[in-house]
């Protein structure tokens, strides 16, 4: 950016800030359009690149206190941003009229000349050495100078953003914990919410690597994963298990006792006539999150014995030959040959 642009560039109407905004009235007012103009919302779209860079140049220079400070007072000296060009003739102060005032050479218009050589060029420094001379800063290469430093625009870029993974036992998942994760050297603590699945992503935001020209520092994005649990699964805020009864007690009717995470029992119904797979609700003995009470989910699982005793072998033959013959398999072949 050349000290010209300076001139020429309203970096506060740009922002759609007042001269005197403060630093967090300038850093708010750049987010908010950066968020609407920044080219990923903005696909394909020519004038909203344009002003992205545009709001971005404003911010690099209005954000930065001392090329604030140059800027305000090249401006001033320029009455607001008008170009500096000879007139043709006498009035007008061009150019040459208010550097000639500057230094002594009394109004001289066109008689006076500042010729701006091209860098490293024979007369020394051109307009911007001397703008940067009469600032305090040095002349030389690439435009103006404060303290040996370019005061050239550089867009605001966001940190990378940084993976991470950690395992959890069963246990923590469900009730939440605090991990420590060591990114580029520095500790980052985060808090995993109660109830978290494996496989889940979460976003620490700011916690990724630091940004350049005064973009926001990256984000860092954890991968969980849980241990498994002989007996429990996570289903969001739910809890899932499967418990095992016989075949008389889901033909009958029955009542259990099932285990819960918090190592009581709850009793629970299983109806005449359960079959094996049905999920009974046990509700309020999931997981605790900041949003929801989850539910325990029991499976019904008949089991069948692998050995029978001669009694037992002789009261379901007995079962079999009072039953009513419902042929459980009707059906079956006519539903597969759709």
């Amino acid at each position: 950016m050349t000290g010209q642009d300076w001139i020429e560039k309203d970096f506060y109407s740009a922002l759609g800030v007042p001269k005197d905004a403060d630093d967090a009235a300038v850093k708010k007012a750049y987010r908010k359009l950066a968020r609407r103009y920044h080219p990923d919302q903005n696909p394909g779209d020519a004038a909203a690149e344009a002003k992205f860079k545009e709001i971005g140049e404003a911010y690099a220079v209005l954000s930065d206190a001392e090329q604030r400070q140059q800027y305000d007072a090249v401006r001033a000296m320029a009455g607001g941003g008008a170009r500096f060009a000879a007139g043709p003739g006498g009035g007008g102060n061009g150019f040459e009229d208010v550097f000639g005032s500057m230094f002594g050479g009394g109004g001289a218009g066109p008689n006076v000349r500042y010729q701006q050589y091209p860098q490293g060029g024979a007369g020394g420094g051109g307009f911007e050495d001397i703008l940067s001379s009469m600032l305090g800063g040095q002349g030389g290469q690439g435009g103006f100078r404060s303290g040996g430093r370019r005061a050239g625009f550089t867009t605001p870029q966001k940190g990378a953003d940084v993976a991470a993974e950690t395992t959890l036992p069963f246990r923590t998942a469900v009730e939440g914990a605090t991990v420590e994760f060591t990114v580029d050297g520095r500790k980052v603590k985060t808090k995993i919410p109660a109830g978290v699945n494996d496989g889940s992503k979460l976003r620490i935001r700011g916690k990724g690597r630091p940004g350049s020209g005064g973009g926001d520092a990256g984000d860092l994005v954890v991968t969980v994963h849980v241990a498994p649990h002989p007996v429990f699964t996570l289903d969001g805020a739910n809890l899932r298990m499967s418990v095992p009864v016989t075949f008389a007690e889901v033909a009958l009717g029955t009542t259990v006792e099932v285990p819960t995470l918090d190592g009581h029992t709850v009793r629970l119904k299983v109806p005449a006539g359960t079959p094996s797979g049905r999920v009974l609700r046990v509700k309020g003995r999931g997981v605790k999150t900041a949003k929801a009470q989850g539910d325990l989910l029991v499976t019904v699982q008949v089991t069948v014995p692998q050995k029978l005793s001669k009694k037992a072998k002789e009261a379901l033959e007995a079962f079999a030959a009072e039953s009513d013959h419902e042929d459980v398999r009707a059906g079956l072949a006519q539903r597969a040959a759709e």
